[in-house]
Protein backbone atom coordinates (compact mmCIF):
# COMPACT_ATOMS: atom_id res chain seq x y z
CA UNK A 1 0.00 0.00 0.00
CA UNK A 2 1.24 3.51 -0.80
CA UNK A 3 2.19 5.37 2.35
CA UNK A 4 0.45 8.53 1.13
CA UNK A 5 -2.94 6.84 1.04
CA UNK A 6 -5.30 7.40 3.93
CA UNK A 7 -6.92 4.00 3.47
CA UNK A 8 -7.42 2.22 6.76
CA UNK A 9 -10.19 -0.31 6.35
CA UNK A 10 -9.55 -3.45 4.34
CA UNK A 11 -11.73 -6.40 3.47
CA UNK A 12 -13.20 -7.14 6.87
CA UNK A 13 -13.93 -10.48 8.39
CA UNK A 14 -17.14 -12.30 7.54
CA UNK A 15 -18.73 -11.29 10.84
CA UNK A 16 -18.03 -7.59 10.35
CA UNK A 17 -19.17 -7.66 6.76
CA UNK A 18 -22.47 -9.23 7.68
CA UNK A 19 -23.05 -6.60 10.32
CA UNK A 20 -22.73 -3.98 7.59
CA UNK A 21 -25.06 -5.67 5.13
CA UNK A 22 -28.14 -7.28 6.66
CA UNK A 23 -29.71 -9.51 4.05
CA UNK A 24 -33.38 -9.41 3.19
CA UNK A 25 -35.44 -10.67 0.29
CA UNK A 26 -37.19 -8.59 -2.39
CA UNK A 27 -40.45 -9.89 -3.71
CA UNK A 28 -40.16 -11.02 -7.30
CA UNK A 29 -42.29 -12.35 -10.12
CA UNK A 30 -40.53 -13.62 -13.22
CA UNK A 31 -41.63 -16.31 -15.63
CA UNK A 32 -43.29 -18.33 -12.89
CA UNK A 33 -39.98 -18.49 -11.01
CA UNK A 34 -39.73 -17.86 -7.31
CA UNK A 35 -36.74 -16.14 -5.74
CA UNK A 36 -34.81 -18.07 -3.16
CA UNK A 37 -34.28 -16.26 0.13
CA UNK A 38 -30.70 -15.50 1.04
CA UNK A 39 -29.83 -15.03 4.69
CA UNK A 40 -26.37 -13.58 5.07
CA UNK A 41 -26.37 -14.42 8.77
CA UNK A 42 -27.15 -18.09 8.27
CA UNK A 43 -24.38 -20.54 9.05
CA UNK A 44 -25.58 -23.02 6.44
CA UNK A 45 -24.89 -22.11 2.83
CA UNK A 46 -28.04 -22.13 0.69
CA UNK A 47 -27.53 -23.83 -2.68
CA UNK A 48 -29.67 -23.31 -5.80
CA UNK A 49 -32.30 -26.03 -6.08
CA UNK A 50 -32.93 -25.98 -9.83
CA UNK A 51 -31.35 -24.79 -13.11
CA UNK A 52 -33.82 -21.89 -13.33
CA UNK A 53 -33.11 -20.67 -9.84
CA UNK A 54 -33.02 -16.95 -9.10
CA UNK A 55 -31.82 -15.45 -5.83
CA UNK A 56 -31.37 -11.85 -4.70
CA UNK A 57 -30.49 -9.81 -1.66
CA UNK A 58 -30.25 -6.28 -0.35
CA UNK A 59 -26.67 -5.12 -0.05
CA UNK A 60 -25.90 -1.40 0.35
CA UNK A 61 -26.32 2.15 -0.95
CA UNK A 62 -25.09 3.35 -4.32
CA UNK A 63 -24.21 0.07 -6.04
CA UNK A 64 -22.63 0.38 -9.46
CA UNK A 65 -20.49 -2.08 -11.39
CA UNK A 66 -19.48 -5.67 -10.66
CA UNK A 67 -16.50 -7.94 -11.29
CA UNK A 68 -16.33 -11.72 -10.99
CA UNK A 69 -13.25 -13.85 -10.33
CA UNK A 70 -14.02 -17.46 -11.34
CA UNK A 71 -11.01 -18.98 -9.60
CA UNK A 72 -12.37 -17.63 -6.31
CA UNK A 73 -16.07 -17.90 -7.26
CA UNK A 74 -16.32 -14.39 -5.88
CA UNK A 75 -18.47 -11.47 -6.98
CA UNK A 76 -17.27 -7.95 -6.19
CA UNK A 77 -19.66 -4.98 -6.20
CA UNK A 78 -18.52 -1.32 -6.15
CA UNK A 79 -20.50 1.33 -4.30
CA UNK A 80 -20.63 5.12 -4.25
CA UNK A 81 -23.27 6.01 -1.62
CA UNK A 82 -24.99 9.36 -2.13
CA UNK A 83 -26.17 11.86 0.44
CA UNK A 84 -24.85 15.09 1.91
CA UNK A 85 -23.52 13.41 5.05
CA UNK A 86 -21.95 10.39 3.36
CA UNK A 87 -18.31 10.19 2.32
CA UNK A 88 -16.33 7.28 0.97
CA UNK A 89 -17.55 4.01 -0.49
CA UNK A 90 -17.22 0.26 -0.36
CA UNK A 91 -16.45 -2.81 -2.41
CA UNK A 92 -18.57 -5.76 -1.31
CA UNK A 93 -17.30 -9.32 -1.67
CA UNK A 94 -19.93 -12.03 -2.16
CA UNK A 95 -19.98 -15.76 -2.73
CA UNK A 96 -20.69 -16.16 -6.44
CA UNK A 97 -23.19 -18.97 -5.87
CA UNK A 98 -25.11 -17.97 -2.75
CA UNK A 99 -24.58 -14.16 -2.71
CA UNK A 100 -23.65 -14.44 0.96
CA UNK A 101 -21.14 -11.86 2.21
CA UNK A 102 -17.54 -12.99 2.53
CA UNK A 103 -16.00 -9.56 3.11
CA UNK A 104 -16.29 -5.82 2.52
CA UNK A 105 -13.72 -3.12 1.80
CA UNK A 106 -14.27 0.34 3.30
CA UNK A 107 -12.65 3.21 1.39
CA UNK A 108 -12.19 6.93 1.81
CA UNK A 109 -13.30 7.61 -1.80
CA UNK A 110 -16.41 6.49 -3.68
CA UNK A 111 -16.20 3.60 -6.18
CA UNK A 112 -18.18 3.25 -9.42
CA UNK A 113 -16.54 1.39 -12.30
CA UNK A 114 -14.96 -1.99 -11.58
CA UNK A 115 -12.73 -4.27 -13.62
CA UNK A 116 -10.36 -7.19 -13.03
CA UNK A 117 -7.57 -8.99 -14.82
CA UNK A 118 -7.94 -12.54 -16.07
CA UNK A 119 -5.38 -13.77 -13.57
CA UNK A 120 -7.42 -12.34 -10.68
CA UNK A 121 -4.44 -10.59 -9.12
CA UNK A 122 -6.05 -7.15 -8.89
CA UNK A 123 -9.26 -5.17 -9.00
CA UNK A 124 -9.38 -1.76 -10.66
CA UNK A 125 -11.99 0.79 -9.67
CA UNK A 126 -12.84 4.36 -10.65
CA UNK A 127 -13.02 6.76 -7.71
CA UNK A 128 -15.88 8.55 -9.36
CA UNK A 129 -16.44 12.04 -7.99
CA UNK A 130 -12.77 12.56 -7.06
CA UNK A 131 -11.47 11.90 -10.57
CA UNK A 132 -9.12 8.99 -10.02
CA UNK A 133 -8.64 5.23 -10.05
CA UNK A 134 -7.31 2.64 -7.62
CA UNK A 135 -5.69 -0.79 -7.87
CA UNK A 136 -6.90 -3.09 -5.10
CA UNK A 137 -5.81 -6.48 -3.80
CA UNK A 138 -8.92 -8.70 -4.18
CA UNK A 139 -8.04 -10.84 -1.15
CA UNK A 140 -7.10 -8.24 1.46
CA UNK A 141 -8.75 -5.10 0.06
CA UNK A 142 -5.45 -3.19 0.31
CA UNK A 143 -5.15 -0.21 -2.01
CA UNK A 144 -2.00 -1.12 -3.91
CA UNK A 145 -1.83 2.01 -6.03
CA UNK A 146 -3.89 5.11 -6.69
CA UNK A 147 -3.81 7.64 -9.51
CA UNK A 148 -5.66 10.96 -9.49
CA UNK A 149 -6.11 12.83 -12.77
CA UNK A 150 -5.49 16.56 -13.23
CA UNK A 151 -8.39 17.44 -15.52
CA UNK A 152 -11.10 19.80 -14.21
CA UNK A 153 -14.58 20.48 -15.54
CA UNK A 154 -16.03 23.94 -16.23
CA UNK A 155 -16.93 24.30 -12.55
CA UNK A 156 -13.36 23.61 -11.45
CA UNK A 157 -14.17 20.20 -10.00
CA UNK A 158 -12.31 17.00 -10.95
CA UNK A 159 -13.58 15.33 -14.11
CA UNK A 160 -15.56 12.35 -12.85
CA UNK A 161 -14.26 8.90 -13.67
CA UNK A 162 -16.89 6.30 -14.51
CA UNK A 163 -16.01 3.39 -16.79
CA UNK A 164 -12.75 1.42 -16.51
CA UNK A 165 -11.71 -1.29 -18.95
CA UNK A 166 -8.59 -3.47 -18.99
CA UNK A 167 -7.04 -4.58 -22.28
CA UNK A 168 -3.55 -5.87 -23.01
CA UNK A 169 -2.03 -4.48 -19.82
CA UNK A 170 -3.61 -1.04 -20.20
CA UNK A 171 -6.56 0.53 -18.43
CA UNK A 172 -8.91 2.73 -20.44
CA UNK A 173 -10.70 5.13 -18.10
CA UNK A 174 -13.63 7.25 -19.25
CA UNK A 175 -14.15 10.81 -18.08
CA UNK A 176 -17.88 11.34 -17.54
CA UNK A 177 -17.92 15.15 -17.81
CA UNK A 178 -17.84 17.49 -20.80
CA UNK A 179 -15.54 17.67 -22.64
CA UNK A 180 -14.98 13.93 -22.51
CA UNK A 181 -11.56 12.37 -22.12
CA UNK A 182 -10.16 8.85 -21.97
CA UNK A 183 -7.06 8.20 -19.91
CA UNK A 184 -4.79 5.31 -20.84
CA UNK A 185 -2.98 3.90 -17.81
CA UNK A 186 -0.42 1.15 -17.29
CA UNK A 187 -2.29 -1.45 -15.21
CA UNK A 188 0.83 -2.71 -13.42
CA UNK A 189 2.30 0.60 -12.30
CA UNK A 190 -0.79 2.84 -12.56
CA UNK A 191 1.20 5.43 -14.48
CA UNK A 192 -0.51 7.59 -17.10
CA UNK A 193 0.50 6.62 -20.65
CA UNK A 194 -1.77 8.82 -22.78
CA UNK A 195 -4.78 11.11 -22.85
CA UNK A 196 -7.37 10.74 -25.59
CA UNK A 197 -9.03 14.14 -25.81
CA UNK A 198 -12.08 15.40 -27.71
CA UNK A 199 -13.95 12.27 -26.68
CA UNK A 200 -17.41 13.83 -26.82
CA UNK A 201 -19.95 14.58 -24.14
CA UNK A 202 -19.09 12.21 -21.32
CA UNK A 203 -17.58 8.78 -22.01
CA UNK A 204 -19.79 5.89 -20.93
CA UNK A 205 -19.18 2.30 -22.09
CA UNK A 206 -15.77 0.98 -23.23
CA UNK A 207 -15.05 -2.41 -24.83
CA UNK A 208 -12.44 -4.09 -27.06
CA UNK A 209 -13.41 -5.63 -30.40
CA UNK A 210 -11.45 -8.64 -31.67
CA UNK A 211 -13.24 -8.14 -35.00
CA UNK A 212 -11.67 -4.76 -35.72
CA UNK A 213 -8.80 -4.97 -33.19
CA UNK A 214 -9.96 -1.62 -31.87
CA UNK A 215 -11.21 -0.10 -28.63
CA UNK A 216 -14.79 1.19 -28.80
CA UNK A 217 -15.92 4.00 -26.49
CA UNK A 218 -19.52 5.24 -26.34
CA UNK A 219 -20.39 8.81 -25.39
CA UNK A 220 -23.33 11.07 -24.65
CA UNK A 221 -22.87 12.85 -27.99
CA UNK A 222 -24.22 9.77 -29.76
CA UNK A 223 -20.85 8.56 -31.01
CA UNK A 224 -18.93 5.30 -30.90
CA UNK A 225 -15.27 6.24 -30.88
CA UNK A 226 -13.09 3.74 -32.75
CA UNK A 227 -9.66 3.92 -31.11
CA UNK A 228 -6.42 2.33 -32.27
CA UNK A 229 -4.93 0.67 -29.16
CA UNK A 230 -1.39 0.97 -30.51
CA UNK A 231 -1.26 4.75 -30.93
CA UNK A 232 -4.42 5.73 -28.95
CA UNK A 233 -5.79 7.76 -31.84
CA UNK A 234 -9.50 8.13 -32.63
CA UNK A 235 -9.81 6.74 -36.16
CA UNK A 236 -13.59 6.90 -36.62
CA UNK A 237 -16.72 8.20 -34.98
CA UNK A 238 -19.69 5.95 -35.67
CA UNK A 239 -23.16 7.50 -35.37
CA UNK A 240 -26.72 6.36 -35.98
CA UNK A 241 -26.67 8.43 -39.17
CA UNK A 242 -30.32 9.43 -39.05
CA UNK A 243 -30.01 12.91 -37.56
CA UNK A 244 -31.96 11.97 -34.42
CA UNK A 245 -30.77 12.78 -30.92
CA UNK A 246 -28.79 9.87 -29.50
CA UNK A 247 -26.92 9.45 -26.20
CA UNK A 248 -25.03 6.19 -26.30
CA UNK A 249 -24.58 4.41 -23.01
CA UNK A 250 -23.42 0.76 -22.95
CA UNK A 251 -22.17 -1.70 -25.56
CA UNK A 252 -21.85 -5.42 -26.21
CA UNK A 253 -20.40 -7.28 -29.18
CA UNK A 254 -21.01 -10.53 -31.04
CA UNK A 255 -17.57 -11.21 -32.56
CA UNK A 256 -18.87 -14.15 -34.62
CA UNK A 257 -21.13 -11.91 -36.71
CA UNK A 258 -19.47 -8.51 -36.27
CA UNK A 259 -22.51 -6.97 -34.62
CA UNK A 260 -22.20 -4.20 -32.05
CA UNK A 261 -25.15 -3.65 -29.70
CA UNK A 262 -25.47 -0.14 -28.24
CA UNK A 263 -28.03 1.16 -25.74
CA UNK A 264 -29.29 4.68 -26.38
CA UNK A 265 -30.16 6.86 -23.38
CA UNK A 266 -32.02 9.49 -25.42
CA UNK A 267 -35.80 9.81 -25.64
CA UNK A 268 -36.73 6.35 -26.95
CA UNK A 269 -33.97 4.49 -25.06
CA UNK A 270 -33.80 1.78 -27.71
CA UNK A 271 -30.93 -0.55 -28.59
CA UNK A 272 -29.10 -0.03 -31.89
CA UNK A 273 -27.35 -2.82 -33.76
CA UNK A 274 -24.31 -1.76 -35.79
CA UNK A 275 -22.53 -3.77 -38.45
CA UNK A 276 -18.92 -3.26 -37.38
CA UNK A 277 -17.48 -3.68 -40.86
CA UNK A 278 -19.64 -1.02 -42.50
CA UNK A 279 -20.18 1.12 -39.41
CA UNK A 280 -23.88 1.34 -40.24
CA UNK A 281 -26.96 0.69 -38.10
CA UNK A 282 -28.65 -2.48 -39.38
CA UNK A 283 -31.35 -2.91 -36.75
CA UNK A 284 -33.17 -1.07 -33.97
CA UNK A 285 -34.49 -3.23 -31.15
CA UNK A 286 -37.86 -2.11 -29.86
CA UNK A 287 -37.92 -3.05 -26.15
CA UNK A 288 -37.07 0.54 -25.10
CA UNK A 289 -35.94 1.69 -21.66
CA UNK A 290 -32.56 0.06 -22.34
CA UNK A 291 -29.66 0.67 -19.95
CA UNK A 292 -27.24 -2.23 -19.49
CA UNK A 293 -26.55 -4.78 -22.22
CA UNK A 294 -24.52 -7.99 -22.51
CA UNK A 295 -24.08 -10.55 -25.27
CA UNK A 296 -23.56 -14.20 -24.32
CA UNK A 297 -21.85 -16.03 -27.18
CA UNK A 298 -22.06 -19.38 -25.43
CA UNK A 299 -25.85 -19.21 -25.50
CA UNK A 300 -26.33 -16.75 -28.41
CA UNK A 301 -28.38 -14.48 -26.16
CA UNK A 302 -28.64 -10.77 -25.41
CA UNK A 303 -29.52 -9.41 -21.97
CA UNK A 304 -30.92 -5.90 -21.49
CA UNK A 305 -31.68 -4.15 -18.21
CA UNK A 306 -34.69 -1.82 -18.21
CA UNK A 307 -34.35 0.62 -15.34
CA UNK A 308 -37.78 2.28 -15.36
CA UNK A 309 -39.69 -0.86 -16.38
CA UNK A 310 -37.85 -2.76 -13.61
CA UNK A 311 -37.14 -5.70 -15.90
CA UNK A 312 -34.27 -7.71 -17.33
CA UNK A 313 -34.89 -9.16 -20.79
CA UNK A 314 -33.37 -12.31 -22.31
CA UNK A 315 -33.36 -12.09 -26.13
CA UNK A 316 -32.51 -14.60 -28.82
CA UNK A 317 -29.23 -13.41 -30.33
CA UNK A 318 -30.36 -14.09 -33.92
CA UNK A 319 -34.07 -13.25 -34.06
CA UNK A 320 -34.09 -10.70 -31.20
CA UNK A 321 -37.25 -12.31 -29.84
CA UNK A 322 -37.74 -12.01 -26.07
CA UNK A 323 -37.26 -15.52 -24.67
CA UNK A 324 -37.65 -14.63 -21.03
CA UNK A 325 -37.91 -11.71 -18.63
CA UNK A 326 -37.59 -11.04 -14.91
CA UNK A 327 -39.43 -8.29 -13.01
CA UNK A 328 -38.07 -6.70 -9.84
CA UNK A 329 -39.13 -4.16 -7.23
CA UNK A 330 -35.80 -2.39 -7.69
CA UNK A 331 -34.38 -0.87 -10.89
CA UNK A 332 -32.06 -3.24 -12.77
CA UNK A 333 -28.93 -1.53 -14.00
CA UNK A 334 -25.48 -3.17 -14.33
CA UNK A 335 -25.22 -6.65 -15.83
CA UNK A 336 -22.44 -9.24 -15.68
CA UNK A 337 -22.27 -12.65 -17.39
CA UNK A 338 -20.10 -15.34 -15.81
CA UNK A 339 -17.22 -16.65 -17.98
CA UNK A 340 -18.99 -19.99 -18.49
CA UNK A 341 -22.05 -18.17 -19.83
CA UNK A 342 -24.47 -19.85 -17.45
CA UNK A 343 -25.05 -17.13 -14.84
CA UNK A 344 -26.24 -13.53 -15.06
CA UNK A 345 -25.65 -11.07 -12.20
CA UNK A 346 -27.73 -7.87 -11.90
CA UNK A 347 -27.48 -4.80 -9.67
CA UNK A 348 -30.84 -3.45 -8.45
CA UNK A 349 -31.02 0.28 -7.74
CA UNK A 350 -33.57 1.93 -5.46
CA UNK A 351 -35.29 5.30 -5.54
CA UNK A 352 -33.88 8.49 -4.00
CA UNK A 353 -35.06 10.79 -1.23
CA UNK A 354 -34.98 14.57 -1.59
CA UNK A 355 -31.44 14.69 -0.18
CA UNK A 356 -30.31 12.11 -2.80
CA UNK A 357 -30.02 9.37 -0.22
CA UNK A 358 -31.56 6.00 -1.11
CA UNK A 359 -35.02 5.06 0.10
CA UNK A 360 -33.96 1.42 0.47
CA UNK A 361 -30.72 -0.50 0.10
CA UNK A 362 -29.65 -1.39 -3.42
CA UNK A 363 -29.45 -5.09 -4.16
CA UNK A 364 -27.90 -7.82 -6.28
CA UNK A 365 -29.57 -10.71 -8.13
CA UNK A 366 -28.14 -13.95 -9.49
CA UNK A 367 -29.94 -15.68 -12.37
CA UNK A 368 -29.07 -19.22 -13.43
CA UNK A 369 -29.78 -19.09 -17.15
CA UNK A 370 -32.01 -21.63 -18.90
Amino acid sequence: MDRGLTMKALFSSRKAALALAIVTTFSLTACQMRAKKVDGNALMVMQPSSPDNLIQRELGDGLYEMAYLPAKNTLYVASAPEGKDISGGMIYRLDGTTLQSTGAGHYDLKNAGLSSGQDGSALYTTQSVDGGIAKIDPDTGNVLKRLMFDEKNEKGSPVKTREIFLHDGLLYVGGADEPGVIWVVDAKTLTLKARIKNAGKGVTGIIFSPVSDRIYAANGSGEILVINPRNHKIEQRLTAGDGQDTQFLNMAEDPATGRLFVTDNAKEKNTLVFDERSGKVIQRLDPGDSVGIKFNGKRNEIYISQRESKKVLQLDGTTYEVKNSWSFEGHPESLLVSPDGQTLYVTLKQGFNDDHSHQLLDGVARITLQ
